[in-house]
């Protein structure tokens, strides 16, 4: 009886290291699998363009079943205009760090760079999928019926307020304001947490213009609520945002700042989960039902890449714009 009694204890060591040891749980064959609820940060507020493309990805990976059965949960973290989440997200350990992932793009990566010492190499790169263009809109009651009345009104010395959220729409207003030859103050910036909160300024009449990326508008244009009067790209976007010109057909030249969109993780994430991450966004990009019903609904360009060439890609995309700043 005794022996029976020393045998099951044995059976049941060997056995513990898999369930109470993270790494052992995750690495059993030298792959990784989630075994638990994965948890999604979002450090803008839903509604936006960050939302939509979480909600996507997170809506796709669950019906094409990439993620083992389990559960996806999108967590908002918009403090400090995202940067508590982006602090929490970095220094995530253990098994919990191979189940988290954070919303990245760069217009999260430029206000960290300027007003935090935390960098793109405090992350790990998982995958990046996309790049979008802005737009200028108003409201179908707004004082401008196109962009050429905006100009005229700055040429006279009169002020406009244009809401938009923060990163590159702010980086996309220094650019036209430059172009233009006016200043920050006479155009000036209204800086929200989220394109959602924006988008609600302009329509309640708060604000002159508002810029935003198609994603976030797109079903206010539908609506006929949004009207887009200038393309911030260097062609003009296709769909309903065809009628909105291009800078350089009013006279001046095109203003683009385009914003990528990924995904990382913390910087202890395990090589294993960054491979089977890496993987899962892949097939994400290659689905129908990221083509059709994101890319080319939202009117963005794909443009996927891996773990290796997303790091080379952000590191060099940082370290410019580091340059610019003088940092």
């Amino acid at each position: 009886m005794y022996k029976k009694i020393l045998t099951v204890v044995a059976v049941a060591l060997l056995a513990f290291p898999v369930f109470a040891n993270g790494d052992s749980e995750q690495k059993a064959g030298g792959t990784f699998v989630p075994t638990q609820n994965i948890e999604w940060y979002c450090t803008s507020s839903p509604g936006g363009g960050s939302d939509i493309f979480t909600r996507t990805l997170q809506d796709i990976m669950t019906s094409e079943k990439l993620v083992n059965g389990q559960n996806i949960i999108i967590q908002y973290k918009t403090d400090g205009a995202g940067e508590v989440g982006r602090a929490l997200v970095s220094t995530v350990k253990g098994v919990k760090a191979d189940h988290t992932l954070l919303t990245f793009n760069s217009g999260d990566l430029m206000p960290m760079d300027k007003n935090t010492d935390r960098r793109f190499s405090d992350f790990q790169p998982i995958a990046h999928m996309a790049v979008d263009n802005h737009l200028i809109f108003v409201t179908p009651d707004s004082r401008f019926k196109d962009f050429k009345e905006v100009l005229e009104a700055l040429q006279k010395g009169e002020d406009v307020v244009m809401a938009g959220s923060k990163g590159d729409d702010i980086a996309c207003h220094a650019a036209l304001v430059k172009e233009l030859g006016v200043s920050a103050d006479q155009f000036a910036f209204i800086v929200n947490d989220s394109s959602g909160t924006a988008i609600t300024s302009i329509l309640g009449n708060h604000v002159d213009l508002l810029i935003c990326k198609p994603a976030a508008a797109s079903q206010y244009v539908e609506a006929g609520r949004l009207i887009p009067i200038l393309a911030l790209a260097s062609k003009r976007f296709p769909g309903n945002l065809q009628s909105a010109p291009v800078l350089s057909e009013l006279g001046y030249h095109d203003v683009e700042v385009p914003n990528w969109r990924s995904v990382v993780g913390s910087k202890n994430m395990s090589p294993e989960a960054v491979a089977y991450w890496s993987d899962v966004f892949k097939k994400v990009s290659q689905s129908s039902a990221w083509q059709e019903g994101y890319i080319n609904k939202q009117k963005l360009v794909a443009d996927y890449m891996d773990c290796v060439t997303f790091k080379a890609y952000g590191s060099k995309f940082e370290a410019d714009y580091l340059t610019s700043i003088g940092k």
